[in-house]
């Protein structure tokens, strides 16, 4: 069978996308930081990135036979990466509903956006603040709205006890501080 007539492929299938587990009917929140972070992905993704391999590629197509040629397969593999995750933000950000955290009316209760500190059974104190699903971050102690932790602390006061459900079991933390901070 002539090469013409096949799929053109590195022996990777492309996997369809599968979008961050939202709960059923739940809205796609994020901070207008996050939300910066997610279109900037794109707009580079758009006009630096893919230009870029596309030439690359239209070269590594101009010199031949393109079943060996490294430049070509690697590229058009990057070229499929791109426009995945061009597909996935595009899809992300249409969903998108912005809360800004500065302007939170009840501060005394946690919520979206919310910067909580909180004393663990062993006495240790930590401070998370909670983001959306996209923006999630725990290096920088960032929490999605839907995570266990952030779900139980959600409408909770400073000096309440809440329970958390961990690997380990279930955990009583006491919430020490909240702040809403500008994005």
């Amino acid at each position: 069978m002539s090469k013409a007539f096949t799929k053109e492929t590195d022996g990777e299938e492309d996997e369809p996308e599968a979008l961050a587990p939202l709960p059923a009917g739940a809205k796609n929140y994020m901070t207008p930081r996050g939300h910066a972070r997610l279109r900037d992905e794109l707009l580079l993704l758009r006009r630096v990135d893919r230009p870029k391999v596309v030439e690359t590629v239209a070269w590594a197509a101009g010199n031949g036979d393109r079943s060996e040629n490294g430049d070509y397969i690697y590229g058009k593999k990057r070229l499929r990466e791109i426009d995945r995750r061009i597909r996935f933000l595009t899809k992300r950000l249409e969903i998108a509903e912005i809360v800004d955290p500065a302007r939170q009316i009840n501060r005394d209760k946690v919520f979206f956006g919310a910067t909580v500190t909180y004393v663990q059974p062993d006495g240790a104190e930590r401070t998370i603040r909670i983001v959306g699903v996209d923006e999630a971050d725990i290096d920088h102690n960032e929490v999605s709205w839907i995570s266990p932790i952030a779900r139980a602390l959600l409408k909770a006061e400073e000096g309440d006890e809440v329970e958390v459900w961990t690997p380990n079991g279930v955990e009583t933390i006491e919430v020490v501080k909240i702040l809403y901070q500008p994005d």
